[in-house]
């Protein structure tokens, strides 16, 4: 179980640019929860992710994963067991690397530092064609020449090569087209039911917020103020998150690319 404990973070404090990030938040998650966070630009989202990963220290409140206190534990010792990827699909990867290579890192045995075995060769080919993108073809191609979509999709399995305790997905399909998109997420899906990933996913898809995973959780100036799951969750629809952003916000949601999505989504169903 991951849990953050009246977590509070202000960025610039006591200045003119003093900007309160996260305020006194408190959220437990399950074990094998996969939980879709929305919420207009500024909510705290990002925030709520780098205080997990420990990109910062709160000024107040804890964060635990299985019981250990790890609100002190630094940055690249928590990666060891939390997997992230990120809206850039730049991110996450060494592009001036193969992609054999890049696996091989994510593996743990040491990439273009040592001679890739013969054995990791066929265990990266096997699952880079779970993919279905080919991928497991075209091993010695630098990761820097592949597509946006085919780069995200390597660097999630590059992020769940070794199954993490938790995995954290910010708007990681935000820079695809829409049908890239959907094989990213569907590939998403796959592969965190098939190893039980617990998994938090921000996302600007409010239909994705509600079709993937088993809760959803609404943000708004660093507090969550709304958190569904269960019956109510599956009865609602995209209409009805509005709404109740605007009852418990009081303003009317101000995000532009979840109004598109919000569009879109009324126009297939007319």
């Amino acid at each position: 179980m991951l849990t953050l404990d009246h977590v509070r973070k202000t960025f610039n404090p006591g200045t003119a640019d003093a900007k309160l990030a996260l305020d006194d938040l408190t959220l437990a998650v399950n074990d094998g929860d996969f939980i879709s966070i929305i919420g207009a630009n500024g909510a705290g989202k990002s925030t709520l992710f780098n205080a997990i990963c420990g990109s910062f220290l709160p000024d107040t409140g804890t964060v635990t994963l299985d019981g250990a206190d790890i609100t002190m534990t630094p940055e690249h010792t928590r990666a060891k067991v939390i997997g992230r990827l990120f809206q850039d699909p730049m991110r996450g990867t060494a592009p001036d690397m193969s992609i054999e290579e890049n696996l091989a890192l994510a593996a743990g045995n040491g990439g273009w530092l040592s001679r890739v075995r013969a054995r990791d060769k066929l265990e990266f080919r096997d699952r880079l064609a779970q993919l279905g993108m080919g991928l497991e073809e075209r091993m010695k191609q630098p990761v820097g020449l592949l597509s946006g979509g085919q780069r995200q999709a390597l660097t999630l399995l590059m992020a769940t090569y070794h199954v993490p305790k938790v995995l954290l997905l910010d708007e990681h399909t935000a820079a695809l087209d829409p049908g890239t998109a959907e094989k990213v997420l569907a590939m998403t899906r796959s592969i965190v039911e098939e190893n039980h990933i617990t998994c938090l996913m921000i996302t600007h898809n409010m239909q994705s917020a509600l079709d993937l995973g088993n809760r959803t959780l609404m943000m708004d100036h660093g507090r969550i103020i709304y958190d569904v799951t269960g019956e109510e969750r599956s009865t609602l629809t995209i209409a009805d998150l509005t709404d109740k952003f605007r009852q418990l916000s009081g303003k009317a949601l101000d995000n532009d690319r979840m109004l598109l999505t919000s569009e879109r989504h009324s126009e297939k169903g007319r």
